[in-house]
């Protein structure tokens, strides 16, 4: 799928995060930039609290490499009053009825609802919320996929290089098939015996630990259960999400996963940009199943502030515009060039795609969506993507340089994801890294935000950091409406927190590097220092 890729579960152990704590060393007052303590170090676990909102929390006062969110409202915005800001949320859908999203969710007030006309006449029946351009698709083809099964989309060197990874992902499916059979039986049998301990079907990690029996097969289950709480999962998420994987092994294996043609469904030709008269006005999609991806994006950057439920979201004084683009699979550049348009022109000053790929065969439709957006004065903020590489040397689409060097447009920052621990691994293990082409980093690590139904989940990915930086974009937007989206891009980038220390990249303890190589700025978005250098910039 888009920009959180499955991450497989060899790695899932890897990816567990420890809590972190710390002394502060620096002290900082209203006004003053904020910048990077050293040698600092947290010694008490970070609290539940503080982990729901700690991309909102100070780097000095809280020693947690969030983004001053809280210290920004506190003395910079605590007597102004902000202008409202449409952000576009590209991705799978959004639940757009949530208890914490209900209230901040676009209307077009130019369309009379269910009428089953094109009042605005912009093309699109009744889009009251934004627009559905998958109609009742959740789950499709991977770009490489689409290349194999129609080699005439691209030259023989990309469909070969699509062979090549399909050929790689079945021989790693063959050999971690046997590997999640034998995780999912020992999940399976270590939660019948605690099920028969407990004598009730839901226990927790606290009462897990709390086993004191040396009975041999009940200390066996309790060591697994452990291990298998620490993926951050429910046991039955567990379950669901391994056997999740395991299909797609069993699909890849028997070569089911080139056989399935699912735009069919939809009835739309991905091959002709100029039939745009398809999908429907439903951007919460058939049943809901698919959209957590794009209701926790939509979260981050706006679910109700201090309003005692859920989360906090970044941005106060935004409407949430939704285009559902993003399947469970590999977004189509037609879908994105024009879910990216149709925000533009619904008046979005802010785009952000949780969404990536490493193949894009309509890759001039998006560049000139971007462009069409630069033109109208949108940022558009796009997340790095999850596989642990250095994007200045391998493909991630969508991008800001067809070469990786010049940029053709000044709209677009890409975003690396942090983990909440300052130090040495401070930077995500899954996140891509580019001293070219990732502009700056933000919180993407058990992030907290809306989920479908009224419910809310920590999830991690630069798809989590892009949200993250959006809000921030928003606020300077909505605060300081005179400045461009070429000036806010800049002012993200060079307000940021740089970090001058090594750290771990890919989660590989001996690789370490310095951290101002990983990104263009080498900093960390700050919300608290953006503002100040926007009140600045608005002055001049």
């Amino acid at each position: 799928m888009n920009c959180i890729k499955p991450i497989y579960f060899s790695a899932f152990a890897l990816l567990v995060l420890a809590g972190c704590g710390a002394s502060k060393q620096v002290s900082s007052t209203a006004s003053v930039a904020i910048t990077a303590p050293l040698n600092i170090k947290k010694v008490a676990p970070i609290s539940e609290n503080d982990l729901k909102r700690w991309s909102h929390l100070d780097i000095i006062k809280d020693t947690i490499p969030g983004m001053s969110v809280d210290k920004a409202y506190a003395e910079l915005l605590k007597n102004k009053k902000g202008v409202p800001v449409i952000v576009g949320i590209v991705d799978s859908g959004v639940d757009i009825e949530h208890e914490d999203l209900k209230s901040v969710v676009w209307t077009n007030k130019k369309e009379i609802p269910g009428n089953g006309i094109d009042d605005d006449k912009n093309g699109y029946v009744d889009d009251i919320h934004g627009w559905n351009f998958l109609g009742n698709i959740t789950k499709e083809n991977y770009e490489y996929e689409r290349i194999i099964k129609d080699k005439n989309l691209v030259n023989e060197t990309t469909y070969q290089a699509a062979k090549e990874l399909n050929d790689k992902k079945i021989a790693d499916a063959a050999s971690g098939k046997t590997r999640l059979e034998q995780m999912l039986t020992t999940l399976n049998e270590s939660d019948a015996t605690l099920v028969k301990h407990f004598g009730k079907s839901v226990y927790t990690l606290d009462e897990v630990k709390a086993i004191a029996s040396e009975e041999p097969e009940l200390q066996k289950s309790k060591a697994s259960m452990e291990k298998m709480f620490s993926f951050g999962l429910t046991i039955v998420e567990l379950k669901d999400a391994i056997q999740k994987q395991l299909d797609g092994f069993n699909s890849l294996i028997s070569g089911e996963n080139l056989k399935t043609n699912y735009r069919e469904i939809l009835g739309d030709n991905p091959e002709d940009i100029t039939d745009t008269t398809y999908g429907n006005n439903n951007v919460m999609g058939p049943d809901k199943s698919g959209i957590l991806h794009g209701t926790h994006v939509a979260g981050i950057v706006a679910q109700v502030r201090n309003n005692n439920i859920g989360g906090d979201g970044i941005a106060n004084q935004v409407e949430i515009l939704t285009v559902r683009a993003v399947p469970d699979g590999d977004e189509y550049d037609k879908d994105i060039a024009l879910g990216i348009r149709y925000a533009v022109d619904n008046g979005a000053k802010v785009i952000n795609g949780s969404f990536g790929k490493s193949f894009s065969p309509h890759k001039q439709w998006v560049y000139d969506a971007i462009k069409y957006a630069e033109q109208k004065d949108v940022l558009i903020v796009h997340a790095a993507g999850n596989d642990a590489k250095d994007i200045d040397s391998y493909d991630n689409f969508p991008n800001d340089s067809d070469d990786k060097v010049t940029e053709f447009a000044d709209n677009v920052i890409t975003i690396g994801a942090l983990n909440f621990e300052y130090g040495d691994k401070v930077v995500a293990r899954f996140s891509n890294i580019g001293k070219n082409n990732v502009d700056v980093f933000a919180p993407g690590v058990k992030i907290y935000a809306t989920t479908p139904n009224d419910s809310y989940k920590y999830l991690q990915g630069t798809s989590m950091a892009s949200p993250n930086t959006a809000g921030v974009a928003a606020l300077i937007r909505s605060y300081y409406p005179e400045l461009s989206a070429q000036q806010v891009k800049h002012i993200l980038m060079d307000s940021g927190v740089a970090i001058t220390t090594d750290v771990i990249v890919g989660g590989k303890a001996n690789d370490t590097r310095p951290f101002t190589n990983l990104s263009k700025s080498g900093k960390i978005v700050n919300a608290y220092n953006a503002l100040l250098m926007a009140e600045k910039m608005s002055k001049k």
